[in-house]
This record gives C-alpha cells, structure tokens and sequence, in this order.
C-alpha cells in the first residue's frame, strides 16, 4: 500500500516534507531501538515513541520508509532536519501506538 494512502485513512499528520509514494507493506511497534534492528522488516512504517536522531540511523539499517511518533509527542528539529537528508518519512499521532497500529490494519496494511 502507497505511504500517501495510509496517511489519509489513519490521519496521520506528516512532518517531513518527501514523496509519499513509498510501498509500505508491513508494520512495527518498538521502543527499544536494537529490537527494531532486529525484528523490523523492509519496508515497513515504524510506530515509537521515540524522537531523537538514533532512530534514523535504525531505520536507514533496516530499510523503514516511515516513522509515526505516537502519544501526541514532537520530532526534534535536528531529527526532522536528518530525516529529511536520509529519505525517512516522519509523521505524528495524538493517538497510542496501539490505536494507530488498529487504524494501519483496518485499512488494509499487514502486520
């Protein structure tokens, strides 16, 4: 499913300003960033509530087209800057990773 087509069925409010166009197939709800590393697939939106640069260096290891911070929390400026520079799409989400992970398969998206 196309990044942009997520976005509009769950509302999620993009940060970044790059191409939604990304295949998105898979979903990963994680926190500790060395169990992302090793369970999150390719191609994935990634859903934490983690904000800080270190989870662009994870996401560009795994191959995660998008990162939704959940619980109504903010990006910092270096990391929407550093997103921007590494093609990772950055969105938030007033709602918990778990009613943003229900949205995602409700719409279509496999976990």
């Amino acid at each position: 499913m196309r990044l942009k087509e997520l976005i509009e069925k769950c509302e999620l409010k993009v940060i970044t300003t790059l191409s939604l166009d990304a295949e998105v197939t898979d979903g990963y709800i994680g926190d500790l960033l060395s169990d992302v590393m090793g369970n999150a697939p390719a191609n994935s939106i990634w859903l934490t509530v983690q904000s800080h640069t270190n989870i662009l260096a994870v996401a560009s290891i795994v191959g995660v087209k998008a990162i939704v911070l959940c619980n109504d929390l903010h990006f910092e400026e270096v990391t929407k800057k550093k997103a921007e520079e590494n093609n990772i799409v950055l969105m938030e989400s007033k709602e918990t990773s778990f009613d943003v992970a229900t949205r995602l398969i409700k719409s279509g998206l496999k976990g």
